[in-house]
């Protein structure tokens, strides 16, 4: 299994990255256009998604493979792009078979299709369970004796193809590293994929495509983000660096996540939301994540729960949990939120009050019989090693059981 407290091997070295406005009030405008490249470039502004030609072309390509996820053509995004790459005589193929949750079976499918294409840009379109299933496939496409059940020996693999990435929803700064995570059905576990290879070239952040996002998906995407920034600055390889991408993805997602919930055409909140989950990422890819990804990573795999929704179920008694040992970080949470010291918990709970988004375990399809097997998944996750507080499988047990 992957070592996920740090970034050596889940990403490629990353330098540091400024970004337009420097604090959160600055930043709180639609922006015209920001052009970053921190290891990998991040083109984001309005429209942006418009100039997917260029920039297939600076990686030397002139095909693209697009991997999308099921349900995104009918809501015209697909259509979008289709239309952009075939005005500039790019031939395309689109690759639409990936699930909510995706399985090594679909990444091993996704992978062959992509052989029988040929030499091409990845261009992984969608949230994050479609650009986590392009990195998987474009890896897969480079190692062909290797299949995604395969992962753990892929981090030292041959590289895979290029990828551009361009995020639909704002929340899991997929698009910001090289790994992503798959499930093994079989094994009922969830399996992290990756190489530096695969940290996208180019993150195409165009808030127009997040217009118009169900809430639920928006509650949900955010909620993502917001434990993203949470976690990297408690976990156990936070750094500075990681702390000030944390920091200020707290302040953006805090303040503009309830708002894109509201209005979903607000196109300011969409805008800084984006870029909100998109500093999470680069937090998250430095530092690492912790416990509240351990259990929401199990009750996904053993329930199905949509990741955000399984997340919010366990982050306020996580956090209770660890605040001793995240006091700081808690702190610096709060001054984040523009709360009073020591009231980052009550905070978040609010948020997710707002949004909706926290339901009972057993709402959830969780049998009470489970929850020690949860557990122990959760336990035996690699992120939950870098959580601040260390848990025993009893004392996850007794979490899940409070809300269940």
């Amino acid at each position: 299994m992957a070592d996920l407290t740090g970034e050596d091997r889940l990403t490629e070295s990353t330098s540091d990255e400024t970004v337009a406005g420097g604090s959160t009030g600055a930043a709180a405008r639609t922006p015209s256009r920001l052009s970053v490249e921190p290891g990998g470039r991040t083109e984001y502004g309005p429209g942006v998604v418009a100039e997917l030609p260029a920039f297939v072309e600076q990686l030397g390509r002139t095909r693209v493979f697009v991997v999308t996820d099921r349900g995104l053509r009918a809501t015209g995004i697909v259509g979008r792009v289709e239309k952009i790459l075939a005005r500039a005589g790019i031939e395309y193929a689109v690759h639409e078979d990936v699930g909510p949750n995706p399985s090594t079976a679909e990444l091993d499918r996704g992978a062959a299709c992509l052989r029988a294409f040929g030499d091409a840009a990845v261009l992984a379109l969608g949230g994050g369970s479609a650009l986590d299933a392009a990195k998987g496939i474009s890896l897969l496409a480079g190692n062909p004796m290797a299949g995604a059940a395969d992962a753990d020996r892929l981090w030292d693999a041959a590289d895979g193809l290029p990828l551009i990435a361009v995020p639909t929803t704002a929340g899991t700064g997929a698009e910001t590293n090289g790994f992503g995570v798959t499930e093994d059905v079989r094994a009922c576990r969830k399996v992290y994929i990756g190489h530096p290879s695969v940290r996208p070239r180019i993150a195409v952040l165009d808030p127009e495509l997040t217009l118009g996002l169900p809430a639920p998906v928006t509650a949900a995407s955010g909620l993502d983000a917001l434990v993203h920034g949470i976690e990297s600055l408690a976990s156990r390889g936070s750094s500075p660096i990681s702390a000030a991408y944390a920091t200020q993805a707290i302040g953006l997602v805090g303040r503009w996540l309830p708002v894109a919930f509201r209005d979903g055409g607000d196109l300011e909140a969409r805008s800084q939301l984006m870029l909100g989950a998109h500093l999470a990422g680069h937090a998250l890819t430095l530092s690492g994540l912790g416990l509240v990804h351990g259990i929401g990573h199990a009750l996904t795999a053993h329930t199905g729960t949509p990741h955000g929704v399984a997340l919010a179920a366990v982050l306020a008694e996580v956090m209770e949990f660890s605040a001793e040992a995240a006091e700081e970080a808690y702190e610096t949470t709060a001054w984040a939120l523009r709360v009073p010291p020591g009231s980052a918990i009550a905070a978040v709970r609010e948020i997710s009050g707002v949004l909706g988004i926290k339901r009972p375990l057993r709402e959830l399809g969780v049998n009470r019989d489970r929850i020690a097997v949860i557990a122990a998944d959760a336990v035996g996750d690699a992120v939950t090693k870098n959580a601040p507080r260390l848990p025993r499988e009893a004392e996850v047990v007794s979490l899940l059981e409070s809300v269940y």
